[in-house]
């Protein structure tokens, strides 16, 4: 039979288990993390380590494997997508340096989504209570292929808040890498492109990619303002 200290013991082990496994707890701890890694990402700025810093004697498919796992790994942190699509691109080329960056961009839309989904989701899918939580919270549960695709499409959303919203709603992994990877391909590409030919401002390839990234951030900001309208017109 247990001693008084020792069944107190084994109940307070327990009950900070408890509190340690509570949907609470996991969502602080995404926090902390998220918090970390924007703040390394700030100090560090791992974005010119990857255009400037890389080293020389690296080349290949392994220097392509190697920039997509710290492309994913920056993505994570909250590096901005556009400057690793131009750094691939100045470092690999527009082939390469697109295989590269769209393999990065699944690999960090991943990591955000896991850790959204293990610390994140039972704490806050009792908040969605809003008008617009609701309808973009069923819109991803539902829809979660088409959806996502089209966030990829036009860049009107956040890289990581789509990840994050797409982790919260109930979308399976499936839907989501394989949207992620398809509907990224287009603005990584005008990006890489551009990489590639900075050097060349005014070669036609160069000037069609920034048009195109031109086009489709007007055509991601019309896409938002008109589902804003028919939200609040319901």
């Amino acid at each position: 039979m247990l001693e008084p200290a020792t069944r107190s013991s084994a109940g307070l082990t327990a009950r900070c288990a408890r509190a340690l496994a509570s949907p609470w707890s996991r969502l602080s701890l995404l926090v902390v993390l998220l918090v970390s890694a924007a703040t390394l990402m700030l100090l560090f700025q791992p974005q010119r380590l990857l255009s400037a810093g890389w080293p020389p004697e690296l080349s290949g498919v392994s220097a392509v494997v190697l920039f997509s796992a710290a492309y994913g790994a920056c993505t994570a942190a909250f590096v901005p997508r556009p400057l690793l699509n131009l750094a691939a691109g100045a470092l690999f080329g527009s082939q390469a340096g697109l295989a590269a960056a769209v393999a990065g961009t699944v690999l960090g839309a991943g990591i955000s989504f896991g850790l959204g989904r293990l610390l994140g989701q039972s704490a806050l899918r009792p908040m969605l209570r809003g008008r617009w939580l609701k309808a973009a919270d069923a819109q991803l549960s539902s829809h979660g292929f088409r959806s996502m695709l089209a966030l990829r499409l036009f860049p009107g959303v956040p890289f990581a808040a789509a990840n994050y919203c797409a982790a919260v709603s109930r979308m399976g992994w499936l839907p989501f890498l394989l949207a992620t990877g398809l509907g990224s391909v287009p603005n990584t590409a005008a990006y890489v492109v551009a990489g590639s030919e900075a050097s060349s401002p005014t070669s036609p390839a160069f000037l069609f990619s920034m048009g195109f990234i031109v086009v489709s951030g007007a055509g991601g900001a019309w896409v938002a303002w008109r589902k804003r309208h028919r939200l609040r017109g319901r």
